[in-house]
C-alpha cells in the first residue's frame, strides 16, 4: 500500500507497551490517530515478558481493530517488554502497509545481552539483525529519533513523524497508545 501523507484523513496506529519486570505479562497497546490528533480507534492485548511474541501482539491488535483504513503503523521500538521482539518485516509483509519504528537514543546493539539472558539467543540475534540499521531523523521541531521504516522511504518517515509530533520526542500515537498500555497495566485486568 502506499503512503498518501497529503491526504487529510490519514491514520496511523500508534503501539506502545507498559511492563514491570517482575510480572510476566506486558500490556501492548493501540492507538488510532489521524493529524488532527483525535483518536479514531484502540485495542489491547497482552504479550510475554522476555517472550518472543511481540509480532503476533502487534498483527492481533491490528486484526480486532477491524479497520481498513489504516495508512501505516506506528512502533515505540522494536525490541519492548525486555527484548521481545518486533519482527518489522513479518508485520509489513502480513499486512501490506508501511512500518515505522521510532526509537530515541543511540545503542551500541543488544547482541551481548541477549547472549546474557536467553537460551535462545541465536534465535533473536537473527531477527534483532534482520531489523536492519536505525537511521537518525531530526525533526522539525529540532528533537532527533531513530527510525527503521519499511514501505516508505526516510523523508516519507520523516514527514510522517511530523505530522504526528507535537512537541518532544515522541510521537502522540506512540505517547497516547504508551498511556493507555500503562493505565490497563495498573488496572490489573490484563
Amino acid at each position: 500500500m502506499e503512503l498518501h501523507l497529503s491526504k487529510r484523513g490519514i491514520r496511523v496506529l500508534g503501539v506502545a507497551e507498559s511492563f514491570v519486570r517482575r510480572r510476566n505479562v506486558s500490556v501492548l497497546a493501540g492507538v488510532v490517530m489521524r493529524p488532527d490528533l483525535q483518536i479514531d480507534g484502540v485495542a489491547v492485548t497482552k504479550i510475554t515478558v522476555g517472550g518472543m511474541d511481540a509480532t503476533a501482539g502487534v498483527l492481533q491488535i491490528f486484526e480486532s481493530l477491524q479497520r481498513n483504513d489504516l495508512n501505516a503503523i506506528m512502533l515505540n521500538g522494536c525490541i519492548i517488554s525486555w527484548f521481545n521482539i518486533i519482527d518489522i518485516n513479518k508485520v509489513h509483509d502480513a499486512l501490506g502497509i508501511p512500518v515505522l519504528c521510532v526509537t530515541y537514543e543511540p545503542s551500541e546493539g543488544l547482541e551481548e545481552h541477549f547472549k546474557a539472558h536467553f537460551d535462545d539467543w541465536e534465535q533473536r540475534v537473527a531477527i534483532y539483525k534482520s531489523l536492519g540499521e536505525r537511521t537518525p531523523v531530526r525533526l522539525r521541531n529540532g528533537h532527533s529519533v531513530f527510525v527503521r521504516a519499511l514501505g516508505m522511504t526516510i523523508r516519507e518517515a520523516r514527514t510522517l513523524l511530523n505530522k504526528f509530533t507535537t512537541h518532544g520526542k515522541v510521537p502522540e500515537p506512540l505517547r497516547v497508545a504508551r498511556i493507555f498500555a500503562r493505565a490497563v497495566l495498573r488496572s490489573g485486568i490484563l
